[in-house]
């Protein structure tokens, strides 16, 4: 399959995986769940997350890396990802009583042992879609994403409807590891058993590394919810952690999951000796093209979004999340920071970033965090500006892309994202406040937005336009659809 198809089909999967997340969410926030019972399952998340890094071993980027790999290889990975799902389970299964007492909250031990039950079913995913992202066979990547949303969502709702609480959105999690266990297996068999440990000394070494660097990078990123929580109040995280997943989500409904397709197809460039600038180019490109307009899109409408979406209960929400935007507007101007170092057999050194990374993320938090959630959030910001800073020369030297080609790149999807912004602004000029706009009036203001934004990638014949349409290319369409395209292009 080409880059662009599997582009197609991971974001497809994301896009209908987003669908489905989003919308069970919206419905368990405005009718099921409080703030407070979202945080507490938020505080026990985020603490089996910290050991979940531990679960890949670095598996995916190992076996993707390999210029071949045999039965004897797949069935070495399948043994080391069982022996670690033991030990992901078990960290967090002991760290329940430990969690609970910190947070005078008993509750905490129940929903991270049904957590923690979930790992158990991960090494049946890990190595099948490993193996199907290697072939760039992304329509099993699709099954396995959606399969794993409907079976959490539907699960989730149903017990949050019958008064679970925050135990609900546990056993959801717990369903969508095993759905995607199943799926991952029938569609690409790599059963973790028998055990072959023999030969592992490879993987061994490339996974502790790999590993390491994760830990670090879930200090950073899996650490708020849990600072937030200690330092002010179980309803603070739940605003805090329902502004962080709602960027999230919207980030990964804009840019799809593409992300998984890159690694593979940097792979290619790296083994056929050319330059990997022009590429990086063209993917700084297409992400702030889509990424930016969208996250300061969602940035200037934080409000309305919020009181249609999930009433006044969660209204603190909004300054949080235009706050939590704009920081991704920063995080995705130096896309694959993780994956490219990685690919070029630069790990030590990227560890040594994601160290100084990490300190700055935490430190940050818990200064912001003396200033309330607003200050929390507002860390984020703080935060975006020093990670920026501390990629950018890293990737230059990593990648040598012409860094004035990728300043022109930025103005003009700097341009596009203004004129996206200008029909909401406008109407709230004009027309409606953000505390009085109603959905239509939105809905109209966001569909003007994306025509002048089209129309601003088109007038400064944007690079990311003609990705854009290779991709439309992509899909399933018929001769005359296809026509039209490249009539367009």
């Amino acid at each position: 399959m080409s880059v662009r198809g599997a582009a197609v089909w991971a974001m497809g999967g994301q896009y209908l995986s987003f669908a489905i997340q989003f919308v069970t969410s919206v419905i368990i926030s405005r009718f099921f769940l409080t703030p407070a019972e979202v945080g507490l399952f938020s505080v026990a998340l985020a603490a089996a997350m910290l050991a979940s890094t531990l679960q890949d071993f670095g598996l995916s980027r190992y076996i993707a890396a390999l210029p071949t790999i045999d039965d004897a290889a797949i069935a070495r990975c399948s043994s080391i990802a069982l022996l670690f799902s033991f030990v992901v389970a078990g960290i967090i299964a002991a760290a329940s009583w430990p969690m609970a007492v910190a947070y005078h909250q008993p509750a905490l031990i129940p929903i991270m042992l049904i957590i923690a039950a979930s790992y158990l079913f991960i090494p049946l995913a890990v190595v099948p879609m490993a193996l199907l992202g290697r072939t760039m066979s992304f329509q099993g990547h699709f099954a396995i994403n959606v399969g794993g949303a409907i079976a959490q969502g539907g699960v989730a709702l149903a017990l949050a409807a019958a008064g679970y609480s925050a135990f609900a959105l546990a056993w959801g999690t717990l369903a969508s590891g095993a759905a995607r266990g199943i799926i991952a297996q029938i569609l690409r068999p790599a059963r973790p058993w028998p055990l072959r440990v023999d030969g592992v000394a490879p993987i061994v070494s490339t996974g502790s590394r790999l590993t390491a660097l994760y830990l670090s990078g879930s200090l950073g990123t899996r650490t708020p919810d849990m600072i937030v929580g200690k330092f002010l109040s179980l309803f603070a995280v739940g605003l805090y952690s329902r502004a962080v997943s709602l960027s999230d989500q919207f980030r990964m409904l804009i840019s799809g999951a593409i992300g998984s397709v890159f690694f593979p197809a940097f792979a290619r460039i790296r083994d056929r000796g050319e330059p990997l600038g022009p590429a990086y180019l063209r993917v700084c490109a297409g992400y702030s093209a889509v990424i930016w307009p969208g996250m300061a899109g969602l940035a200037l409408a934080a409000e309305p979004l919020v009181r249609i979406l999930y009433g006044e209960t969660w209204i603190r929400t909004a300054p949080l999340l235009s706050m939590i935007a704009v920081t991704e507007i920063m995080l995705v101007s130096l896309p694959l920071v993780i994956d490219l170092p990685i690919l070029l057999g630069k790990l030590n050194r990227l560890i040594a970033y994601n160290l100084i990374d990490t300190a700055m993320s935490i430190g940050l938090l818990v200064i912001g965090c003396h200033w309330g959630v607003t200050g929390a959030a507002a860390s984020r910001l703080v935060y975006g500006a020093g990670w920026l800073l501390l990629y950018a020369g890293f990737m230059h030297g990593l990648v040598r892309f012409d860094a004035r080609a990728l300043l022109k790149v930025y103005a003009k999807s700097a341009a596009a994202t203004l004129a996206a912004l200008v029909p909401l602004a406008l109407t709230y000029l004009m027309w409606a406040p953000p505390a009085r706009i109603g959905f239509v009036a939105l809905a109209a203001a966001a569909a003007t937005g994306v025509a002048a934004w089209l129309g601003v990638l088109a007038l400064l014949r944007h690079p990311a336009l003609d990705e854009m349409f290779a991709m439309a290319g992509a899909l399933p369409l018929g001769p005359r659809w296809r026509a039209r395209l490249a009539a367009a292009r």
